[in-house]
């Protein structure tokens, strides 16, 4: 596999250089010719991709094709003399092109002055745009280049790789002399800086192959790394090929496999990517990754999506990449640059050493001899943090050795005992554990944690693989015992302090997504795999349930928080009966802030912060109380009030006007919010001396309420189409709506209630932003007549062009007799402005809503009941309901695409919860 550059074989059926010139003499327009040769060209060879052919043909015949294009347009014009040359460099250089590719050309000049040539430069050039050819030009002289690569290691990059196209190839060779190692650059330099090149990319794509949107070339395990191993290689030991590094001792004959399929499964998806998208596009965004799964032959089955299919290959190519560039620059960093030093050699223990802060095999023959070295070595590194990285030698003895893993492996006790170890160990066991599934250890020391690698979820919700998501998790909670995190997750790093045995905590993280993608309930799955790993690592039986536990119901306490009223005590009675004890519920919330910052770093907020700490104080409360003793729902109440009295008693109202405001209100109203938040919307409604206006109050968290975003109060006479006004205001004010409860006074008035962040998932702070938001919202609603106006304007909002069916799930209450529907469907604008106005339009009471958000797809509960306050228990109505909403929601919906056969749901753990009356579920694209 040749690394830079290519030596072509020529290809006439490809282009025919003589029958192309003689076209030209008889062409009317030199232009149309060449656009039509370019266009003609490219068609044949896409026909040909898509017939099969192998790609490194394909990308080598059109740079081929572009060296003739190019000569034969270099002589339609004059060049005074041979001291200028047309030079290939950069990709083009290594003589790739994919059908988007910049075509980078180097005009070289043997001397400083250009004006001999600058004319017929100019026109050339110009002539190169006109036929539409993509090039990304330089003129310079011998002089310029040596100057330019010694100051821009980029420039000295591009240079490196060259080819001449047409001119006296001795130009070239005379840069390339200048270009040196001896006149700049030297092989440690250049190794360097373009290690830290390389370490800066990654980390601009957070150091991880499995995002969901990839780049093909720039993503760690991409095209860039395996260019990366091309230039060092060229730089330091002058080869040019796979071949001459295996040579160097620095690949092995599997290894140069490895490379030479994951460049041409790339080489594929980058040639398709151009393709279809029709221009340069490394991106491999959603819609590619639809198009390019069906355009390589995937289909769906009842396990998986194709789309799924393909970038579970994908992300398994790159991360064998990834792991072989790991390799080949841990050799380099050896051979180059800890060649200059002397080694510090520390001995570990018979089977490990430490070298320069890295950790190496005592002798080649290591695991083969001690097996169990394969778990000892991570074990070593957890409990030695001074240790960086591992050996190169050591990685591929790793990756030589892996397959010692079976199951008589995974019996023995000896290992088992090792894992545990690391587990329980006081170092960064989450590293270890990523360190493990890089070299491939953890995939085959768990067996269902390696059928989750690559395995993604084409939705709008996950932004990492199950594999990248869990370790991304078992970070977090590492990261909890941080110092800087009590400012970041201070709940959370107040209790992973508290728990009895924090692997207890690693164990449910790893376990608690494995079962996906394997069919079924994971968290059921994933609980059952969990209680036999704890069954074969010889974890008590206490500690082996509450992990299985803690998988089975890892989603419950996020599900409880922000789709339930957990203001309500009888939810939080619920809750606690599950939870039955305050130890599950310190294991079960740090799990679930780790869950969900792992899951899509954009969830976490001060709203949802506040809802599971506030869920976790009451829950406390409960279980203190004893769960015999649930609190009484009107000793609530009364309480409120009472310290409500008290205050506003303090604060001088008078209690004759108190009572008669009080007793028009439901009692729903005493139980969402504090005894001081009642206390003060009372004393503003009792001051409001213009009915005809309505009362906004904004005010913002506090340490006593407990509320993590802005709350908005609107109190107002009741109007059809308030709802669905009030929410489309916000929208135009850029608020992010997460809650909304909506309560009617017996008199006549709506008190409803908002908690909103801004745009950038932060309470409102700014005192003129606060009187913007009242202003706004007291001059939208002052006139019922203009609520139809209102609804129907459209927010603008950039959203992704990704698509899911609008669900909407309709179940009834016989207890409370009230109606919920829940509405799952993509994020997009107006979405809660037209449901209010569905309401209105059925006749249909809306009594509170909670407004989730999980990236762009929205998972809105709201519960109704028809106009005398009953639930809606008329079947034909609410399909009818059902239908409205989800036909409304299509209109808004942005360069809709079907996924596949339709979008699939996993069963949602609790949904045997929902009404023994019915529920109804329609989805539509």
């Amino acid at each position: 596999m040749p690394l830079t550059p290519y030596e072509f074989a020529p290809d006439p059926s490809l282009f025919n250089k003589h029958a192309f010139r003689q076209q030209l003499n008889e062409a009317k327009s030199k232009i149309s010719l060449f656009k039509q040769c370019i266009r003609s060209v490219q068609g044949l060879l896409d026909q040909r991709f898509l017939e099969g052919a192998d790609i490194r043909d394909l990308v080598h015949g059109r740079a081929w094709f572009i060296d003739q294009l190019l000569s034969v347009a270099w002589e339609q014009f004059d060049w005074p003399d041979s001291q200028i040359s047309l030079l290939a460099v950069g990709g083009y250089g290594r003589g790739e092109l994919h059908p988007g590719s910049d075509i980078d050309l180097l005009i070289l000049l043997r001397n400083d002055d250009d004006s001999p040539y600058r004319d017929s430069l100019e026109r050339f050039v110009t002539f190169l745009w006109d036929i539409s050819l993509d090039i990304g030009h330089s003129v310079r002289s011998l002089t310029d280049c040596e100057r330019e690569a010694k100051a821009d290691i980029t420039v000295a990059t591009n240079l490196l790789e060259n080819r001449t196209i047409v001119g006296p190839d001795s130009l070239r060779e005379e840069m390339v002399k200048r270009l040196g190692t001896e006149y700049m650059w030297s092989s440690s330099e250049f190794f360097e800086a373009k290690w830290q090149e390389q370490i800066t990319r990654h980390y601009k794509y957070n150091n991880n192959e499995y995002n969901l949107e990839p780049n093909i070339k720039s993503s760690p395990g991409g095209l860039r790394d395996i260019q990366m191993i091309g230039w060092v290689a060229k730089r330091h030991f002058g080869t040019n090929t796979l071949e001459g590094l295996m040579r160097e001792g620095f690949l092995t004959e599997s290894e140069v496999r490895i490379m030479e399929q994951g460049q041409a499964f790339l080489w594929q998806v980058r040639y398709a990517l151009h393709m279809t998208a029709k221009r340069a596009e490394d991106r491999l965004l959603f819609d590619h990754q639809r198009t390019l799964a069906e355009l390589f032959g995937y289909a769906d089955n009842d396990e998986r999506l194709a789309v799924e299919q393909f970038m579970r290959r994908y992300y398994r190519v790159v991360m064998s990449l990834t792991e072989l560039n790991d390799v080949l620059m841990q050799h380099f960093d050896d051979a180059i640059l800890q060649s200059q030093h002397e080694a510090k050699i520390t001995p570990l223990n018979r089977r490990f050493q430490m070298v320069n802060r890295k950790i190496e095999a005592t002798h080649p023959r290591v695991f083969e001899q001690a097996p169990f070295a394969l778990l000892e070595i991570f074990l070593l590194m957890a409990q030695n943090p001074q240790i960086e990285s591992v050996r190169a030698s050591t990685i591929r003895l790793l990756r030589d050795h892996r397959h010692l893993i079976d199951e008589s492996f995974r019996r023995d006790i000896r290992h088992s005992s090792l894992f545990m170890e690391l587990l329980r160990s006081s170092g960064n066991v989450a590293r270890q554990l990523r360190r493990m599934s890089r070299y491939g250890i953890l995939g085959k020391y768990l067996p269902e944690f390696g059928y989750a690698i690559g395995l993604m979820q084409h939705d709008l919700f996950h932004i990492y693989t199950v594999d990248a998501h869990t370790l991304l998790l078992l970070k977090f909670l590492h990261n909890f015992q941080k110092e800087d995190a009590r400012k970041t997750f201070p709940f959370a790093a107040q209790l992973i302090h508290r728990l009895p045995k924090r692997e207890l905590a690693y164990i449910a993280g790893l376990f608690h997504d494995i079962g996906k993608g394997r069919g079924g309930d994971h968290s059921e799955l994933g609980a059952r795999d969990a209680l036999h790993f704890c069954e074969k690592h010889h974890i008590s039986k206490h500690d082996a349930r509450l992990v299985s536990w803690l998988v089975e119901h890892h989603l419950l306490m996020s599900m409880t928080a922000q789709k339930k009223d957990i203001s309500d005590p009888d939810i939080i009675q619920e809750f606690a009966m599950t939870v039955r004890d305050e130890v599950r519920l310190d294991y079960l919330y740090v799990l679930t802030v780790a869950d969900i910052n792992a899951t899509n770093p954009n969830l976490w907020n001060s709203w949802r912060a506040t809802l599971l700490q506030q869920l976790y104080v009451e829950t406390k409360r409960a279980l203190r109380r004893g769960l015999e003793n649930p609190i009484d729902r009107q000793e609530w109440i009364d309480e409120t009030q009472q310290d409500a009295l008290a205050l506003l008693k303090k604060w001088g109202v008078d209690e004759t006007k108190i009572w008669p405001l009080w007793n028009t209100l439901g009692e729903d109203y005493f139980l969402q919010d504090s005894a001081r938040e009642i206390a003060f919307q009372t004393e503003q409604i009792l001051q409001h001396k213009t009915p005809e206006l309505p009362l906004v109050l904004v005010t913002n968290p506090n340490k006593v309420d407990q509320v993590g975003g802005t709350k908005i109060f609107v109190y107002t006479q009741e109007e059809p189409h308030l709802f669905a006004a009030t929410v489309a205001a916000m929208q135009q004010l850029n608020l992010n709506i997460h809650d909304a409860r909506i309560s009617t006074s017996s008199s006549g008035y709506s008190l409803d209630t908002y908690i909103v962040l801004e745009h950038d998932d932060e309470p409102i702070r700014d005192p003129e932003r606060i009187k913007q938001i009242k202003e706004v919202l007291i001059e939208e609603l002052d006139d019922p007549a203009d609520y139809s106006d209102i609804v129907q304007r459209r927010v603008a909002r950039q959203l992704k062009h990704f698509t899911m069916p609008t669900q909407v799930i309709i179940s009834n209450d016989p207890a409370t007799l009230r109606t919920t529907l829940e509405v799952i469907a993509p994020d997009r604008p107006g979405l809660l402005a037209r449901i209010g106005r569905i309401f209105v339009e059925m006749d249909i009471n809306l009594l509170s809503a909670k407004i989730v958000t999980l990236g762009e797809r929205v998972e809105d509960i709201f519960v109704i009941t028809d106009r005398k306050l009953g639930p809606i228990s008329d079947p034909e109505l609410c399909r009818k309901l059902q239908q409205r909403i989800c036909s409304e929601l299509a209109k808004l919906r942005v360069n809709p695409r079907p996924i596949g056969r339709g979008y699939k749901r996993e069963p949602r753990s609790g949904s045997n919860q929902v009404s023994p009356d019915f529920a109804h579920t329609l989805s539509v694209f």
